[in-house]
Order: structure tokens, then C-alpha cells, then sequence
């Protein structure tokens, strides 16, 4: 019996109409008239193009990774949405105007489309409603809520996706960020100091890393069309136990800022990032001004009120 062959390498990223394109004057008609106005409003609008959204651009960027790849497929995205399929027509006529190549699509007329995220076997879920992404999260699935850009300055585009990752709670499990908030810095420090070699539960998006590292190891080291970055409030000496981790996963990240407590924001930049991950909203506030931001709602930061910044 012939072995069957090794599945390919893919990335599958699913995406809410909200998240993807600039629905704000259809939301204020559904939120203040109701949802027959807002179905008349879309019909009415049928042949209107949707403006991009918040993650536009970073999904037209791994899109063309596929052109890269010389393979249709091997970068999908798929659209879940809370529209009905008479609703949501407008939403996949303006996708492929724009030129993306969205084959697949789920509209649960008014349903969380969160259980089809599994389903379709995608690496994260972006929305613009929170709870679907708490339910979707809940569910074991990587998902972030894209937060409105305030800002859209970005530098010259050199063709890399560049995807940026807060640690605890995010890539990691938020262990080691109870333990701050409970018995503060100089415990955490020590306990992470003594784990150094033991390493770091993984947290919610640790699948879309691996799948992602996956897709760079398609390409040579230094000509890979995707960059990642770790950009972690967390300094020495805890950054150690990080770096152990991450090679014990055998996943390589680009760049690692451990920043001990600086804000976040201007590193972002720096690193020119198309879309940044992280648990904490102070945290995606400051980012937001900057770049394209993905609020993680998982772990102790988004159980009660901080008091005080994560390590």
C-alpha cells in the first residue's frame, strides 16, 4: 500500500467582514434601525465597493504570498461573517474586485460564525466583535479582536508580511504573568530564573507560529516573504527562559525586543509590523496609533483590573 503523501504546508487565516472591510455607515444603520433597514441598506448598495478595513492590507499581503509560492492555496482566507448570504454578497463581490482570491465563506445570519473557525481548520480568527473572538478563543482556536487604527503611516512596502507577538498570554501560556501580578517583579524574576531550562507552557497563538515558521522554512533563511517579531514587556534575566522555549519549540522568530517595561508602540513602527498581537489593551492602545492591532482577550489581564504593567 502506497503511504499517502505528506500534507501540504498551509496557512489559513479567517476573517470577519468587519475586520476585513470598512463597514461603519452599514453597522450604524443595523445598530440604529434594525436589521430589516440594514438588509435593505446592503441591497440597496449592492454595486458599491466596500473601502478597505483595519486588515485589509495584511490580507492582500499573505494573499500574495501565494504568487511567491507559485501555488494557488497555500495561503488561504476565508470569510466568516454574522451576514446572510443575500447580506453578504456586497462583502465577496468588493473581496474579489479588490482582487483577492477568497474561495470559501460561512454567513450565519446573525449567528457567531466562531464555531466554524475550527472547521475549516484556520490558524486564527480576526473579527471585530469580541465576543466571537472570546467564544472562538474558548473553543482553543487563536483569534484577536482587530482594533480601529487611529493612524495608517506606515514605511515603503518591501513585500514581507511582518507579524509581530506578545508573550505571556499570547504566544505563551499567562503563567508566569500570574505570578508578576500576584507576588510581583522580584518573585517573577527569580521563579523564571530558576525555570530557565524548564520551558514555557504554550499559550493561544502558539499554532499560528509553527504554522507560520512552517511556511518560512519554504524559503531561504534570509529571502522568506514573512518576518516575525517577539515584542515582550519582559527584560533580563527573564528573557532567557524565553529564548529556551522558543528552541525547544524548534520555531525560529526573526526578532526578539525584550524591553523591559518600555512601551511598546515605536518599536512597532520600527519593526514596520502589518499586524501586532497582545493581551493587555493598554498595550493595544498605545500599538493602534501605529499599527494594525489585534486584541487577545485570554488569560489573567482580561480576568479583573491590572494593576500594573506585565513584566
Amino acid at each position: 500500500m502506497t503511504p499517502a503523501p505528506p500534507p501540504a504546508v498551509r496557512l489559513i487565516v479567517a476573517i470577519s467582514s468587519r475586520a476585513l472591510f470598512d463597514l461603519s455607515e452599514s453597522h450604524r444603520v443595523f445598530e440604529t434601525a434594525g436589521v430589516d433597514a440594514y438588509r435593505a441598506y446592503q441591497v440597496a448598495h449592492e454595486n458599491d465597493t466596500l473601502e478597505p478595513g483595519v486588515a485589509f492590507p495584511l490580507v492582500r499581503k499573505l494573499m500574495n504570498l501565494n504568487a511567491t509560492l507559485g501555488e494557488r492555496g497555500r495561503v488561504e482566507v476565508i470569510l466568516l461573517s454574522r451576514n446572510s448570504s443575500d447580506t453578504g454578497l456586497r462583502v465577496l463581490t468588493s473581496a474579489h474586485r479588490h482582487g483577492l482570491d477568497i474561495t470559501r465563506a460561512a454567513f450565519t445570519g446573525g449567528a457567531s460564525p466562531y464555531r466554524y473557525v475550527a472547521a475549516f481548520g484556520a490558524h486564527l480568527f480576526l473579527s471585530a466583535d469580541p465576543n466571537d473572538v472570546r467564544l472562538a478563543l474558548s473553543a482553543g482556536c487563536a483569534a484577536a479582536t482587530v482594533l480601529p487604527a487611529a493612524s495608517a503611516d506606515r514605511a515603503a512596502d518591501d513585500g514581507q508580511v511582518h507579524i509581530a507577538f506578545d508573550g505571556d498570554a499570547v504566544l505563551f501560556s499567562d503563567d508566569a504573568e500570574r505570578l508578576y501580578r500576584e507576588e510581583g517583579l522580584a518573585v517573577f524574576n527569580a521563579s523564571e530564573s530558576a525555570c530557565a531550562y524548564e520551558p514555557l507552557p504554550g499559550g493561544p497563538f502558539k499554532g499560528l507560529l509553527v504554522a507560520i515558521a512552517q511556511l518560512q522554512a519554504l524559503f531561504p533563511t534570509d529571502a522568506s516573504p514573512l518576518r516575525t517579531a517577539l515584542v515582550t514587556a519582559r527584560g533580563v534575566p527573564s528573557h532567557e527562559r524565553v529564548v529556551r522555549t522558543l528552541r525547544a519549540w524548534d520555531i525560529r522568530i526573526d526578532e526578539a525586543l525584550f524591553l523591559g517595561g518600555l512601551s511598546k508602540a515605536s518599536f512597532l513602527a520600527a519593526f514596520d509590523a502589518d499586524i501586532f498581537f497582545d493581551d493587555q489593551e493598554v498595550h493595544c492602545d498605545e500599538a493602534r496609533l501605529h499599527v494594525a492591532t489585534g486584541h487577545v482577550p485570554h488569560g489573567v489581564a482580561n480576568q479583573f483590573e491590572p494593576n500594573g504593567r506585565a513584566p
